[in-house]
């Protein structure tokens, strides 16, 4: 099977995102896209992106973790994504489109990407972390000597041990000054580190003001990857209006054969 695809990332976060608007890609074989995401045997990537159709929003958004499987909203994803949909022509500066967690809202400049979130009402706080689903669910976690911090083993354990089969995002945080922090994420359905998670550093932005670590609605957020600004405004409701800002930019253009 020969198609053309296109590599992107945004802050480290890379992607295989694919024009899917004639269907002819087979979205139940999971061992296909495993197999295109893997970095020894396929392309390469933390997922896979199909841009699709919509019978009204600008195109719909259709996202796979590197394991094969369909997952959950991914901020990254989905900056990348608006990004690829303007290069297609298919979008100017501003767009809406449809994922698997509802409507989205963006605007693209060059390569600065803005996403609108999803509102968040519900927020579990403990006394050693904070529970939060951004589209994603994330365990948010404050700990100290980020850098040497052994994410692989610790967010592993977490993702298995305390949310079980179905799994966590598990963000590890160290706070840099009053409105900016260090994220390292261990991503399920990667089952490793990336270098960015869009929908995990927007879960730790809420997280610190929720727990009073800043009194800010404008946080960024350093992740291994690169630098990422996240907005929002806190309401009776929870918090709405949130924003998560970013790069994004087209690496390659391949075929796959």
């Amino acid at each position: 099977m020969e198609f053309t695809f296109y590599k992107y990332q945004g802050t480290g976060n890379d992607f295989v995102i694919i024009d899917n608007r004639d269907l002819f890609f087979p979205k139940e074989d999971t061992a296909l896209v495993a197999k295109i995401c893997d970095r020894r045997f396929g392309v390469g990537a933390d997922g896979l992106l199909l841009l699709e159709n919509n019978p009204s929003a600008d195109f719909t958004m259709v996202y796979y973790n590197s394991d094969g499987n369909l997952s959950t909203m991914c901020g990254n994803g989905g900056r990348c994504i608006v990004h690829f949909a303007k290069f297609l022509g298919i979008i100017s500066k501003n767009t809406t489109f449809e994922a698997v967690d509802g409507l989205h809202e963006a605007t693209v400049e060059d390569d600065w990407v803005s996403l609108k979130m999803n509102d968040i009402e519900s927020i579990n706080t403990s006394e050693n972390y904070t529970f939060l689903n951004t589209g994603s669910p994330h365990h948010v976690q404050l700990v100290s000597n980020l850098k040497t911090f052994n994410v692989f083993a610790q967010g592993k354990e977490i993702r298995n041990n305390i949310y079980g089969k179905e799994g966590s995002n598990v963000n590890f945080v160290e706070q840099e000054n009053p409105d900016t922090f260090s994220v390292r994420t261990f991503e399920r359905g990667v089952e490793d580190e990336t270098l960015s998670c869009g929908t995990g550093v927007t879960a730790v932005a809420i997280a610190m003001f929720e727990t009073g670590k800043t009194s800010n609605n404008n946080i960024s957020l350093i992740t291994p990857g690169g630098n990422l600004q996240v907005s929002f405004e806190k309401t009776a409701k929870g918090y709405e209006n949130v924003y998560l800002e970013g790069p994004a930019t087209q690496v390659f253009k391949g075929i796959w054969k």
